[in-house]
């Protein structure tokens, strides 16, 4: 059999296309991570010189403590500006956006090491108990779970909307209609001519629609229309004459992901067409999380944990003499940590590894090449960044089909930034 491989010509800047693969509200969570820095490194100088002026350890401790905070999200921080500096710099392969979640590895990976020592002093001190300043301890703690809601505040956009109603990428809608997600449209080649098969949904119940070419004539009762779902259930759709199109009786059940197989009068053959539910331009689960954000967050919010359940000890054990509240307190905390950093850990190093981000996406991506009998030899689905997936397939086919007509139908899927199509002509 003959192969034959080709690139995309996707939408994008100079004469390939763009490798710009940052996600969404980049510039904005790096203004964010910069603001939380500036916030965590005050409150470092202003507990580290009044411990020294009013020879208070413990905030001078808190203040050294504060300083570890800030070093991580500084990692988040340098990340941003990296990624943003050298997004379209031709060394990187693929963007940098998995620079992000680079980031967020190295952040759990530090997160997890604070969870050890927290844990390590906490059982220290269960078995030898120290001596507390009550007086010093709960302002203290006070006052860093203050700086930590602070941090959360910031990090989620201080408090104002911050939603990026723009496209990860440049790819259109994929079916004609960019602007305009009640039409979902096909495009047939049938033996009379072209058909234009749609799911019409604007303010009315889903019904099919097939609009016809001026010079195809084509009765109701001559179409029919056979949906697949993914388990295996069959509908068949009886078509009525509208004038200037045909349309189905019965409205289409919910969700609307199927293979509609569409047979034209005596034709032998139906053609299959692959209808999913859409892709929306806001990025959604693992495949549009932005990790690099994700592990600054749950730094702050570890260290907020670890402030409320520090103040609840302190306050057991000043109300009822039960200092062992104080270490027990910290061995919680220290639990909480550990199952936060493994999680971030375990996302961020499938990404690196370039792991399937998406095994429903990958099924679907499957279910629409085949529909039409054709077989997918070969696919590689991998996370660019957030909202962004690259993807390699490679089709066999008994007809004359070129790559074009394999970008067509996956153009549907919003967050497809960077797909390579290979053709094989089977034999």
């Amino acid at each position: 059999m003959a192969d034959i491989t080709a690139l995309p010509s996707t939408q994008g800047a100079g004469p390939l296309h763009s490798h710009v693969f940052l996600g969404p509200g980049h510039e904005r969570a790096e203004r964010r991570s910069w603001a939380v820095i500036w916030l965590c490194g005050a409150m470092m100088v202003v507990e580290i010189v009044g411990g020294l002026l009013f020879g208070s350890i413990a905030l001078v401790a808190d203040g050294l403590h504060m300083s570890t905070h800030a070093g991580a999200l500084l990692l988040a921080a340098l990340a941003y500006s990296y990624a943003r500096r050298h997004a379209t710099d031709p060394r990187f392969t693929f963007g940098t956006g998995k620079l992000g979640d680079l980031a967020g590895f190295t952040s759990a990976i530090v997160l997890a090491m604070i969870a050890v020592l927290i844990g390590y002093e906490a059982v220290q001190r269960l078995f030898t108990p120290v001596p507390i300043h009550f007086r010093e301890a709960i302002p203290i703690a006070c006052l860093g779970l203050l700086v930590n809601i602070g941090s959360a505040w910031l990090l989620s956009g201080g408090g104002g909307h911050d939603h990026d109603h723009g496209h990860a990428h440049g790819h259109g809608h994929g079916h004609g209609h960019a602007h305009d997600d009640s039409v979902d449209e096909h495009r047939i080649e049938t033996e009379i001519g072209p058909l234009i098969l749609t799911v019409f949904e604007d303010g009315v119940p889903p019904r099919f629609q097939v609009r016809l070419a001026a010079d195809v004539a084509l009765a109701a009762a001559e179409l029919i229309i056979e949906t697949e779902r993914p388990g295996g259930a069959r509908q068949v759709f009886a078509m009525a004459d509208r004038r200037d199109y045909l349309e189905s009786v019965d409205a289409i059940p919910e969700p609307h992901e199927f293979i509609a197989r569409v047979r034209v009068g005596a034709a032998e053959r139906s053609h299959a067409v692959t209808f999913i539910e859409h892709q929306h331009g806001h990025a959604h689960g693992k495949t549009g999380r932005d990790n690099n954000m994700r592990a600054a967050v749950i730094h702050v919010i570890a260290d907020a944990t670890v402030s409320v359940l520090v103040i609840g000890g302190l306050l057991l054990a000043r109300a009822f003499g039960w200092l062992w509240m104080d270490p027990l307190a910290g061995m919680i905390g220290a639990v909480v940590i550990t199952s936060w950093a493994y999680s971030l850990v375990r996302d961020t190093g499938a990404i690196l590894l370039d792991m399937t981000p998406d095994d429903a996406m990958a099924e679907t991506v499957r279910r629409v090449l085949e529909a039409d009998g054709d077989r997918l030899a070969d696919l590689h689905l991998w996370r660019l960044g957030p909202g962004h997936v690259g993807a390699i397939v490679s089709v066999v086919t008994a007809r004359q089909h070129g790559p074009e007509h394999y970008h067509r139908l996956l153009a549907r899927f919003r967050s497809l930034s960077h797909l390579t199509v290979e053709v094989r002509q089977a034999a």
